[in-house]
């Protein structure tokens, strides 16, 4: 039997620009286009379309490679417009790839959009049942899950009221829920964690975790890197609809924040900021170990005629709580009457003993003097501390030294 559960095979997927809807066919034209679409296909197995106008070609997806093994939880990542929706999509057989296959070997249960597969007229019980059966689930074993699934989602009083009438959390509750609860071997899910309180994350994530731990493969797309960190153990990181990286997940979001610092220093227009770009000095690599101490580095260009300034380093973890605040004035740093020209920035970090997981460090400054104390912020660097997880999402975990003795 084989070991793989998604094979993606030079999957490409073209849209045309400025396309609009087509208009009602004639029977004759019908069977026209029936007949040219079955040629396209053939032709299509040998060599790629004949290229539309540069102007109007669109690929989401770009010759795509890669397979999943049974069992694994797969983050895929990337920035907005990567392909990932669109990957999830093909997956779930939702559109046709333009070129390529991908071969699923697995029944699918797919949560790609708040509600996706779920009518506004039936009520919530109608709908667990409908959507089950087009699982392919069997009435009994719906059945057997309801009771599961109603509460998971938090509907009990809600249950046969129309999912019209439901609160978008409402909507997203009960979906997850029955695209988690019916078992599917493959769960695709697609920014679940967009909507919903922190509560209701949180169940998810655990939920998730439970489903990966039977040993079914989930396929998972979010922007949150703190829960793709948590539960996945690979990565699949996509960059304008080609693959990027395929490999373990600390590498994977290291790779997607190396894309991200990229494009944000394309963006930026030059010396807007003041800062140059952040990073840890001495190390290319932006994992480091819990004990680990730091040294983050950056460059400030400093305007003629400034008498002085103040410099913040910020530190935030995944769920954006401050870490740590750090400043200083600059007649500490050096003594210098008059400040101009490119500086060099060096802020030393003792162990911090963080909690394994995603932290982001920038840096602020406050130049005196200037017009309403212009304050400059730098671009981000994000540092993934490994190490073992104590899951009660505490922020720092020092090493200690404990004792107990018994006392008469």
């Amino acid at each position: 039997m084989s070991t793989i559960a998604i094979r993606v095979d030079h999957l490409s997927k073209q849209y045309t620009l400025g396309a609009g809807p087509k208009a009602y066919s004639t029977l004759r034209e019908s069977l026209a286009g029936a007949a040219q679409s079955l040629l396209d296909s053939a032709a299509r197995l040998i060599r790629r379309k004949a290229p539309v106008p540069a102007d109007t070609e669109f690929y989401a997806l770009d010759d795509l490679s890669f397979e999943v093994a049974m069992g694994t939880v797969v983050g895929v990542i990337g920035r907005n417009g990567a392909g990932k929706s669109t990957l999830l999509k093909v997956l779930s057989r939702i559109t046709e790839p333009t070129d390529g296959f991908a071969d699923i070997r697995g029944r699918v249960g797919s949560l790609l959009e708040v509600g996706t597969g779920f009518h506004g007229e039936l009520t919530g019980r109608e709908n667990i049942l409908l959507n089950g059966a087009i699982l392919g689930m069997k009435h009994k074993e719906i059945v057997r899950k309801f009771d599961d699934i109603v509460a998971f989602a938090e509907v009990e009083r809600f249950v046969d009221t129309p999912v019209k009438f439901y609160s978008s959390g409402m909507y997203l509750r009960l979906a997850f829920a029955v695209a988690a609860h019916l078992e599917p071997e493959i769960l695709l899910v697609d920014e679940v964690l967009a909507v919903g309180d922190l509560a209701f994350q949180k169940k998810c994530l655990g939920k998730m975790d439970e489903v990966a731990k039977e040993g079914r493969t989930v396929v998972f797309v979010s922007h949150n890197m703190g829960a793709v960190r948590s539960l996945c153990t690979h990565g699949v990181v996509l960059e304008r609809g080609r693959l990027h990286l395929q490999g373990a997940i600390g590498a994977a979001i290291e790779a997607y924040y190396r894309l991200s610092n990229a494009a944000d220093a394309q963006e930026r227009a030059p010396g807007k900021s003041g800062f140059g770009r952040v990073e840890i000095a001495g190390q290319e690599s932006m994992t480091i170990d819990q004990g680990d101490a730091i040294e983050l580095a950056t460059t400030l260009q400093v305007p003629d005629g400034v008498t002085g300034f103040t410099i913040m380093c910020l530190m935030q973890d995944m769920h954006q709580r401050p870490v740590l605040h750090l400043r200083q004035d600059s007649p500490a740093l050096r003594n210098s009457a008059c400040w101009s020209g490119l500086q060099s920035v060096r802020v030393g970090l003792p162990p911090l003993w963080l909690e394994p997981g995603l932290y982001s460090v920038h840096f602020k400054v406050l130049f005196w003097g200037q017009v309403a104390q212009a304050r400059y912020v730098s671009d981000v660097v994000h540092i993934d501390v490994g190490g073992e997880c104590s899951g009660w999402g505490a922020v720092l975990t020092p090493k200690a030294n404990w004792s107990i003795e018994a006392r008469s």
